[in-house]
């Protein structure tokens, strides 16, 4: 059952790194309920092997890309975010004193705590793209504006899978003219 997880995650941050033309220096925000994942309510059963089986297949291919990994906490702190040290510095953001459990923070920020090189937590990030696994609500951490991604995965497990993008905005009304990469 792991290794399947770790298969439909890899195959969906592949996609959506490719769809959202991601690239190195770029932010992805990954909100995770292991709970849904195993096919509890969100909060109600969390799966610590059900969240390394995920992150295994997410973070790799991050670090193969360069891109650097935000796993978003549950609610209970107030949805902060885990994430290298060197990419707070670089964003410039500020650093909170918190470490994520299982019961508070989730068992997927638990495994990016625990496995990140120097993790750092802190309140707010704008991501260029995000994958929500269980209606987690990635959606404050994302730059405007967002744009939703179709992936042909559809759930983790048995969490259901949305994706979004960002694009810059447009301005300027009838007479503006915009980039074609950019839509």
């Amino acid at each position: 059952m792991f290794e399947e997880l770790t298969a439909q995650a890899r195959e969906a941050v592949l996609e959506l790194i490719e769809t959202a033309g991601l690239k190195a220096g770029d932010l992805l925000v990954v909100g995770c309920s292991s709970s849904e994942i195993v096919g509890e309510r969100i909060g109600k059963g969390s799966s610590r092997e059900a969240a390394q089986a995920v992150f295994d297949g997410i973070y790799p291919e991050l670090q193969r890309r360069g891109i650097y990994l935000a796993a978003q906490c549950c609610e209970h702190l107030n949805r902060s975010l885990i994430m290298e040290r060197a990419a707070a510095e670089k964003f410039g953001y500020e650093e909170i004193n918190v470490r994520p459990w299982e019961h508070a923070g989730g068992s997927f920020a638990t495994v990016a705590f625990e496995s990140f090189a120097e993790p750092a937590a802190v309140e707010h990030i704008r991501a260029r793209a995000g994958m929500d696994i269980g209606s987690t609500l990635i959606g404050m951490h994302l730059k405007e504006v967002a744009v939703p991604v179709r992936l042909k995965v559809k759930q983790i497990g048995k969490a259901s899978l949305v994706c979004a993008r960002t694009r810059p905005r447009f301005v300027g009304g009838e007479r503006a003219r915009y980039r074609e990469e950019l839509k």
